[in-house]
């Protein structure tokens, strides 16, 4: 089984003992059964007080990061599925070349773009980003909705800088695309970020 996983092109390179370890995961969080629902992810307590849990957790069940050709999501996954989410989590690694790099960070932030769609239509309009915004800052007593709200509007103003330059008064940003969403991350260190403690067996971290 894992000589076969470790054969497909689905899986990018991940080691057999990464492959071991992570199967001893998957039992754990399913129970030991072949598959894993949402709920399963009630047992990582690491995830409990994660302000996008919900969206961390739906990323594991939508078809776009399973490579899959449609759009939506699945109501359980097996391991190979498991395996392929988790591998976005994977650090680059130094003995890579610049295209192997490019090519990963490029995954990495695709992956990411999708926390952020909501809709899956191919853009994050200003509503799904303050909504994520608002998830983020919804533990820190200091900031009420309105001022999440004021700074996803200035941070979507700056990516519309970014991304289309000076803008007519009358000129409506419809959302970040994926192509604008690179030109944003560009030259920001996605590995501190976006990472997970997922080649043990202790309480699963995932960070964003």
């Amino acid at each position: 089984f894992i000589k076969a996983l470790l054969a497909t092109e689905e899986v990018p390179e991940v080691t057999t003992d990464q492959i071991e370890n992570l199967h001893r995961r998957f039992k754990q969080l399913s129970g030991d059964q072949p598959t894993i629902r949402k709920e399963n992810f009630d047992r990582v307590p690491d995830l409990e007080f994660n302000p996008i849990r919900s969206k961390i957790v739906q990323a594991f069940f939508d078809k776009r990061n399973l490579q899959a050709a449609s759009d939506g999501f699945v109501d359980e996954i097996n391991f190979e599925d498991f395996l392929t989410i988790m591998s976005n989590f994977r650090p680059i690694e130094l003995n890579m070349d610049e295209e192997q790099q490019e090519r990963f960070r490029r995954q990495k932030l695709k992956f990411l773009f999708h926390m952020y769609d909501g809709d899956s239509d191919g853009k994050i309009t200003l509503q799904e980003y303050r909504n994520v915004v608002q998830q983020m800052l919804s533990g820190n007593p200091h900031l009420d909705k309105e001022s999440a709200r004021s700074i996803a509007d200035g941070a979507m103003m700056e990516a519309a800088s970014i991304c289309v330059g000076q803008m007519e008064p009358d000129q409506v940003y419809e959302g970040i695309t994926f192509d604008d969403f690179l030109k944003i991350w560009e030259g920001i260190d996605i590995e501190t970020k976006m990472h997970v403690r997922f080649l043990t067996l202790e309480p699963m971290a995932l960070c964003y």
